[in-house]
């Protein structure tokens, strides 16, 4: 009898700690780096949704919320070669988390031949198989430079937030890259061959360049029409009604008719032929979606030209939460947010705005140099973490 009521009294507590997790909404709930960045080793657990890593510049901090934006989406807003990921005198480095329902992710990251990626402890044919039980935002400050920063800011942006959605993504952003590469070198080949063996390579580069333009375009043009409204509507609160915020997209091709990939495929096709002449004198492929941008316009003007520095960071605000919001609205779990030593580049209004937009419903790892940018709610509700050169915890 005693037996049965401890049992049922333990299914209590567990049914009580599951709630208390649930609401603490911790999808990371362990991390293991070794020889990662400046960490030879390095395991930390998390048991609050918001943790704040302290230290001084340089101590690594921006590492430590790097390998977690690695593991949930492979991809890094600093550096995807892997010389710069790997202890300088290290051949291979290893990042492992294990997420809310238990699955372990790993990366194996190799100074010479490329990376492995691992689920549960089985390696994956896939590398974007991992993406799935975590995904996460990230806000830098090199974020602030989206608005006024060059267009490549603004597709990396775009391509990181595609991916997230739509992970094979990543496979239509690689055969771009290598069609484009190749493109440019055939340009410096055709010297010592016939106009006719010309034409039928860059037919052939035609074709593929023009289906897979399409489909990348496609996808952006999608993302930035999902991503429009949430973005507005963080705009307005964020500025207190005051400001409207509209966003449009400028492809690098010409997107002829309805959205149909027959269409658009045929279309640059077109405009790739036409521009032959020019690409000849050149070498440089001016069609195609590396010479896409993206405009912001707030109230009707364009902010990257007219827009204040706070406007144009308030911009990048409403953007990362809608972001944030987008994720949730899909998969039906709030990302993970890393606030990458973003607070100190903004005034105490705007770190008051984010710190009080984020609240309690996502998980939120944030690096500082200091705690005076935090509350002192958000003081007693966040794991603190104070980094010395060994990663200690306090």
């Amino acid at each position: 009898m005693g037996c049965n009521k401890n049992k049922a009294k333990n299914k209590d507590l567990i049914k009580i700690s599951l709630h208390i997790i649930a609401q603490r909404n911790i999808q990371l709930h362990q991390l293991e780096l070794n020889n990662f960045r400046n960490y030879r080793r390095f395991q930390l657990q998390l048991t609050e949704n918001r943790l704040i890593v302290i230290g001084p510049n340089g101590i690594g901090k921006s590492n430590l919320l790097e390998s977690v934006e690695l593991l949930s989406s492979l991809r890094s807003h600093r550096s995807n070669r892997n010389q710069d990921l790997i202890f300088w005198d290290e051949e291979k480095a290893f990042l492992t988390a294990m997420s809310e329902d238990e699955q372990i992710v790993s990366l194996e990251l190799n100074r010479k031949g490329g990376r492995k990626a691992f689920k549960n402890d089985k390696l994956l044919t896939r590398q974007i198989d991992l993406i799935g039980p975590m995904r996460s935002v990230v806000f830098s400050a090199l974020d602030l430079e989206l608005i006024r920063g060059e267009p490549s800011l603004r597709r990396n942006w775009l391509d990181r937030i595609v991916q997230q959605l739509e992970p094979i993504y990543s496979d239509l952003i690689s055969r771009f890259s290598r069609l484009l590469r190749q493109r440019s070198q055939l340009w410096k080949k055709f010297r010592i061959a016939s106009i006719q063996d010309q034409n039928i390579l860059l037919d052939s580069f035609d074709m593929q360049m023009a289906l897979v333009s399409t489909r990348i375009h496609r996808r952006r043009r999608r993302i930035l029409n999902r991503l429009l409204p949430l973005a507005s509507h963080w705009q307005k609160q964020l500025s207190n009604n005051k400001e409207t915020l509209n966003i449009s997209y400028l492809p690098g091709s010409e997107l002829v008719g309805e959205e149909t990939e027959s269409l658009w495929r045929e279309s640059i096709e077109r405009q790739l032929l036409e521009m032959r002449p020019d690409e000849e004198k050149t070498g440089n492929c001016k069609v195609g979606p590396h010479r896409d941008d993206v405009k912001f316009l707030l109230n009707g003007v364009d902010a990257r030209r007219f827009g204040s520095a706070g406007q144009q960071r308030t911009i990048v605000l409403a953007l990362k939460m809608a972001e944030l919001e987008l994720i949730k609205i899909l998969y039906g779990k709030s990302p993970i947010l890393l606030l990458d030593d973003v607070l100190a580049e903004l005034d105490p209004k705007r770190q008051l705005l984010l710190l009080d937009a984020v609240g309690q419903t996502h998980q939120c790892l944030i690096s500082t140099t200091h705690l005076e940018s935090f509350e002192g709610e958000w003081v007693r509700n966040s794991q603190l973490m104070q980094l010395d050169s060994f990663g200690s915890n306090y």
